[in-house]
């Protein structure tokens, strides 16, 4: 794989059984030994680079303490754990904190975060991700007794933030679906409009959809791509309509969904068989590809394992970096770790026989 320049690019890998660092400066790959919270899982991890210097966000879930929110300020050398709960529910919505599905920097403000939750619920920081409040328009929505939990919990797993107005929020949840926010969190709309709930029988319903993930293109804030429980999809209008763009992938069930950090147009799904048999497409290490916004597909499997495979890639252990050209990566539940630093063109694996890798978030510091 050609790399360009020599800027460094920090890997997070959160598994069920603690954070792996690893670094590449040139070409060469480094990763530090063992894990960051030892035999806690690190469901959902961030790497906010909008400071003068880079912070690293982990949400963890030990079984014997419980969730947390920890950040690092140093690249992950030291951790700190706010003495009070950095998320927590309050007392009158009579709910617990499961886990912290996932943590994103907003867009167009510098020092806010966003946590997504499981019960699904937002939180919201103002001071980098050290203390959260819920954001209790969204908990509170009509609509919330009639949710249902996903077969991986009643989780919000996706949070996309649009950098021209810090208002506009999008989440998603399995399994209400898509919700928008145009008003900075005081209402919420439900945004599903063309997106299937084969399961439901209504399989067009205002909500109840099974997203499992949605990616932002780098071209323009408003075309979004979204991952479905059977279906991959295209919005053009921030959400509010969804077109099929599954036409030339060998199966639309899948869980992960990635966007190019500077190419419009360009986005990236890996494929799993089917609901009933969660393995990659046709037992094929592959990632697809789309450069024109889902109307073709291609294959990305240079470097890959060409026999049969059986590493499932989860929601949120697919991603891009924002280096150029475009690192993209991914981890699966064999514990296996492939990185490509060509927008997907050619492969190498970089680690192996890790604990079921969670989720994978990769970025240039330096």
């Amino acid at each position: 794989m050609e790399v360009v320049g020599m800027t460094e690019v920090l890997l997070a890998v959160g598994t069920r059984k603690g954070l792996f660092l690893g670094r590449r400066r040139g070409g060469d790959w480094r990763f530090d030994e063992g894990p960051c919270f030892n035999a806690q899982a690190i469901y959902s991890v961030a790497i906010d680079t909008r400071g003068e210097r880079p912070r690293l966000l982990a949400g963890g879930d030990s079984a014997h303490w419980g969730p947390s929110v920890f950040h690092s300020d140093d690249l992950g050398r030291t951790w700190t754990e706010p003495a009070r709960p950095a998320v927590r529910f309050p007392k009158d919505t009579g709910a617990s904190l499961e886990r912290v599905w996932q943590l994103h920097p907003a867009a167009a403000e510098p020092e806010v975060v966003y946590a997504g939750t499981e019960p699904a619920a937002l939180y919201r920081s103002e001071d980098r991700g050290e203390s959260f409040e819920l954001v209790r328009p969204l908990w509170e929505h009509p609509t919330r007794d009639r949710w249902v939990p996903g077969g991986g919990g009643e989780g919000l797993h996706t949070v996309v933030t649009d950098r021209r107005d810090p208002r506009a929020v999008t989440v998603a949840v399995s399994t209400a679906g898509v919700f928008r926010t145009g008003d900075g969190g005081a209402s919420w709309t439900p945004s599903n409009s063309g997106v299937s709930a084969v399961f439901l029988p209504d399989p067009a319903p205002e909500f109840g959809q099974c997203v499992h993930k949605i990616a932002q293109d780098a071209g323009s804030p408003d075309r979004l791509y979204l991952q479905n429980h059977w279906g991959v999809y295209r919005s053009d209008d921030a959400g509010a309509h969804w077109a099929d763009i599954g036409e030339g992938l060998p199966s639309t069930f899948g869980f992960a969904a990635a966007a190019h950090p500077h190419r419009g147009g360009t986005a990236y799904v890996f494929p799993i068989n089917a609901d009933a048999d969660r393995v990659p497409a046709r037992h094929r290490c592959r990632v697809f590809r789309t450069a024109d916004a889902g109307r073709t597909w291609e294959p990305l499997s240079a470097g890959l394992p060409p026999e049969d495979h059986y590493g499932t890639v989860l929601r949120d252990a697919l991603c891009t970096d924002d280096a150029d050209p475009a690192g993209v990566y991914f981890g699966n539940r064999n514990g296996e770790v492939f990185a490509s630093a060509d927008d997907g063109d050619s492969w190498r694996q970089l680690l192996s026989h890790l604990p079921d890798v969670l989720c994978v978030r990769a970025a240039v510091v330096a």
